[in-house]
């Protein structure tokens, strides 16, 4: 008897296995190597050709790479932004970018959430408890302030709100508004890489984090912060509310 009630909990699991699979495969065959700087620096011509020979299906080919890097948790998202600027310029290559890590998130999130959404359902304890209420209705703004910040690793952000189940309709709006300040100074590096590649050098990728840049998207950060008190609050006074009605 005991065989059928645990067969639905090891079903849940084939995501992780799907990806875990698509992971090792893509070492094994290499690709991570691919997604490295001196890999966009060996075959910047060839790909540079392939943008002004067929630029739509450049573009295309770019986000469904992107949406592979991101739902496979693979190493360098940062290169294929600065890849994005190269080639498809500042502002169209943060774009592409911005719609990529997205639909990439999106669909991780989706795979996870249908592994790991009833975690915290079993958890019994309060402060647990209130956490998942907690990220269930302000979730958005929380996971805003982890997209501004890019201090934050990329798939932890795309992992936790998997784990207390949240809607994928606040989870993608936030993903989409959250990456794209951090998106446009990548992508505006790597528009300058000509010049870095003529040179022999590295771009230098720490201007993500120089004041000018860093405080802004703090400050922005602490705003949605403020955002989910302000909700927490203004429902915690309609409650006080249609309790004090009740009373009287």
């Amino acid at each position: 008897m005991s065989a059928p009630s645990a067969r639905p909990g090891w079903t849940r699991l084939w995501p992780v296995a799907l990806l875990l699979g698509a992971l090792g495969l893509a070492y094994a065959l290499g690709l991570p190597a691919l997604l490295s700087f001196e890999a966009l620096a060996a075959h910047r011509a060839t790909l540079l050709g392939f943008v002004a020979g067929a630029p739509r299906l450049a573009g295309l080919a770019y986000v469904l790479v992107y949406i592979a890097v991101v739902a496979f948790s693979l190493p360098g998202g940062a290169v294929m932004t600065l890849a994005g600027g190269f080639l498809f310029g500042p502002w169209s290559g943060a774009a592409l970018t911005v719609v990529g890590a997205t639909l990439g998130a999106c669909l991780l999130h989706l795979l996870a959430r249908h592994a790991l959404g009833g975690l915290l359902d079993r958890a019994r304890t309060p402060a647990l408890a209130a956490l998942r209420q907690g990220l269930a209705e302000d979730g958005f703004w929380y996971l805003l302030s982890l997209r501004l910040v890019p201090v934050v690793p990329f798939w932890l952000a795309n992992l936790a709100p998997s784990v207390v189940g949240m809607r994928l309709a606040p989870y993608a709006l936030a993903t989409f508004l959250g990456i794209i300040p951090a998106t446009i100074v990548f992508s505006g590096i790597g528009a300058g890489l000509g010049q870095v590649f003529a040179a022999g050098g590295r771009p230098d990728l720490s201007a993500i984090l120089a004041p000018g840049v860093l405080l802004p998207l703090l400050g922005l950060a602490l705003l949605s912060l403020g955002g989910a008190w302000w909700k927490a609050r203004t429902r915690r006074r309609a409650v006080d509310a249609r309790g004090g009605g009740t009373h009287g």
